[in-house]
């Protein structure tokens, strides 16, 4: 049984192809930066390209930002008229242009959290979130033929009959997004390690789920299977934000404080999940 879900999970995780994240992350941007003012431009671009990056860096993000090529994202300082199609940035409420762009632009998320340093912590808590979330789902949607026989879900099957197989693959694609988020290598040999410390924890998470929901009757060990599968991908990502940001991840300590913390948000969402799945 081992051996055959070592299988599942290898093949799943070779239908990723890390080119792709790497692709999108590399795609040239080109940003036009418009104020009225040197003063106010000053403020721009001290808030999109701060203090504190190397020269090399710098250069590269101000070549972005005053790029000569037809703008993929325009802009303006709040004291000027905003086209339609631009953005305004207020320089007491910065984040807010941050969350405009990614909300309209979502197309150029990793490229900007790539490049530009005020869009990498959204980009990355959306990257984990969203995952965290799509597999707290599946979890749901793997259980349910067993638990309503009469439900019909062929995607679920197959391939990923394994929802380990599934689980893990994800973990091992938001892995690639988060490093082509906060600026680092992406691939399989360049994150080796990170990998492997996935593939550990797979086998234990899906032991957890699985005692739960043999234990309780009735469908009950949904909620609790999809929590873990929701925690366990959310601390994942989380100790990959910390160890790409310093250089470490978290401490045995740590991860345990944040699976608690995790696994409570994962009950909550996958109990609002069920709720909307009773009601249809």
């Amino acid at each position: 049984m081992a051996f055959g879900l070592i299988r599942n999970v290898r093949h799943a995780i070779t239908r990723l192809n890390p080119d792709e994240v790497r692709h999108e992350a590399d795609y040239p941007l080109a940003i036009s930066l418009n104020a009225p003012t040197p003063d106010s431009l000053w403020r721009l671009e001290g808030y999109f390209c701060p203090p504190g990056l190397s020269k090399s860096k710098r250069a590269q993000v101000l070549e972005i930002l005053h790029s000569n090529r037809k703008p993929d994202i325009e802009i303006f300082d709040s004291s000027m008229d905003c086209p339609r199609t631009g953005f305004v940035f207020d320089a007491d409420q910065p984040e807010l242009c941050v969350r405009a762009i990614l909300k309209r632009r979502p197309d150029l998320m990793l490229s900007l959290a790539r490049h530009i340093a005020p869009f990498r912590e959204p980009v990355v808590k959306q990257i984990v979130a969203t995952i965290s979330k799509e597999n707290a789902l599946f979890s749901i949607a793997t259980a349910l033929p067993d638990i309503v026989p009469i439900l019909s879900l062929p995607w679920a099957i197959g391939e990923f009959a394994s929802d380990t197989a599934f689980l893990t693959m994800n973990q091992v694609r938001m892995t690639f997004m988060i490093a082509a988020a906060s600026d680092r290598p992406i691939g399989y040999g360049e994150q080796k390690a990170e990998l492997g410390s996935i593939l550990a924890g797979a086998f234990g998470l899906r032991a957890i789920a699985r005692q739960l929901v043999s234990k309780i009757p009735l469908g009950g060990g949904l909620l609790p299977k999809a929590a873990i599968a929701y925690a366990g991908t959310r601390v994942v990502g989380l100790s990959m934000e910390r160890l790409y940001r310093t250089g470490y991840g978290y401490t045995q300590e740590e991860r345990g404080s944040a699976y608690e913390d995790a696994y409570e948000r994962g009950k909550v969402f996958a109990g609002g999940m069920m709720k909307k799945l009773r009601k249809s």
